[in-house]
């Protein structure tokens, strides 16, 4: 089983400045590369302390390539609904030339309603945003003349420069929250899968991966060649104490910058967002223990968290790739660091 690090801020400045937050995971960046681990992701989101120091996944992650030589570099994921196709596609092929083809671009759709309103996009519209700027991107990426006529972009012909070094272009991932369609969509387009194992049961895991593969297999493809990124928080100590004390803390300080931001949802409907309304609900978040329990959250001792992943790998798989989210910004840096460190010493 392969490890990655994800970075998902949850402050802003009355907490920390921006740019030391940048350096900050800029060093855990270069770790990652050091100890060999998988990946380095960040996300994209924009206004609230939730994500809001990540409103350019390219832009962090060019930092990132230019200190590091091996870690592969991933979107987490950017949002088709909130740039024109061109302009997406051009920049993730330049950030694919600067890392030497280490890139790997995940693509969402976006759930919060601020953003969209922001954006002037109506989030009816979002789906189809989203499928429409894959298949955009994918084919500027891959093709010369390309002529596109799609529901809200049209161009062409144009030739996309710098192509991307990977052929015919980066590997694409789909980041879903909830939607088991979502995974068999991308699994029958040969998208690979990110999925927010965190907020999700073992079984809901399980039926949407399940639906994932066999999508994949219909669609064409071998099985065993897709690639699946499960994300969990994670916090390791040589003190179980220790690990539940930081955990516990950085979980209410993320849990408070999350409601903050879907806080618009008990006044917003969308019929491409069922049950979403039920985000502004916080009571019906669980607390840091039951989140642990419940391999939601990986805490405590190297011997702790190692049994976590095994009880994992027993539920999903041993070719699942975790990505581990380190770095909120609501603790030091060290500790991140400490965390990875010991991450890399597991014997999975």
């Amino acid at each position: 089983m392969e490890f990655g690090i994800t970075f998902f801020p949850t402050i802003g400045p009355a907490e920390k400045k921006a740019g030391e937050y940048y350096d900050e995971c800029l060093q855990l960046a270069g770790l990652a590369d050091e100890l060999d681990l998988a990946h380095v992701r960040t996300v994209e989101h924009y206004f609230f302390s939730y994500g809001g120091y990540s409103p350019d996944p390219v832009v962090f992650l060019t930092a990132v390539a230019a200190r590091t030589t091996r870690v592969r570099l991933g979107t987490s994921a950017v949002i088709p609904a909130f740039s024109h196709p061109i302009k997406l596609a051009a920049k993730l092929a330049m950030l694919d030339n600067l890392s030497h083809g280490r890139l790997d671009v995940g693509f969402g759709r976006a759930f919060l309603p601020d953003e969209f309103t922001a954006f002037g996009v109506d989030m009816d519209e979002s789906h189809v945003r989203f499928q429409e700027g894959i298949a955009a991107c994918k084919l500027l990426w891959s093709e010369e003349n390309v002529t596109w006529s799609g529901t809200y972009h049209s161009f062409g012909p144009v030739t996309l420069l710098p192509r991307p070094v990977q052929e015919p272009h980066p590997p694409v991932f789909v980041t879903t929250a909830r939607s088991v369609d979502s995974c068999v969509t991308a699994g029958r387009a040969g998208h690979n899968l990110q999925m927010v194992g965190a907020i999700l049961s073992p079984e809901q895991i399980q039926e949407r991966i399940s639906a994932f593969r066999k999508a994949w297999v219909d669609g064409g493809r071998e099985p065993g060649t897709e690639q699946i990124h499960l994300s969990f928080p994670a916090y390791l100590a040589e003190s179980r104490a220790e690990a539940f004390e930081a955990g516990r803390y950085d979980d209410g300080k993320n849990g408070a910058a999350i409601g903050a931001a879907v806080r618009s949802w008990s006044k917003t409907r969308s019929s491409a967002y069922p049950g979403y309304d039920k985000l502004a609900d916080q009571s019906l978040r669980p607390d840091f223990a039951a989140k642990v329990g419940e391999n939601k959250v990986l805490a405590g001792t190297p011997d702790d968290v190692a049994g976590q992943i095994e009880q994992l790998q027993d539920w999903f798989g041993d070719d699942i790739t975790l990505s581990l989210s380190v770095h909120s910004g609501q603790l030091p840096a060290e500790m991140a660091a400490r965390s990875m460190r010991l991450l890399a010493t597991l014997d999975i």
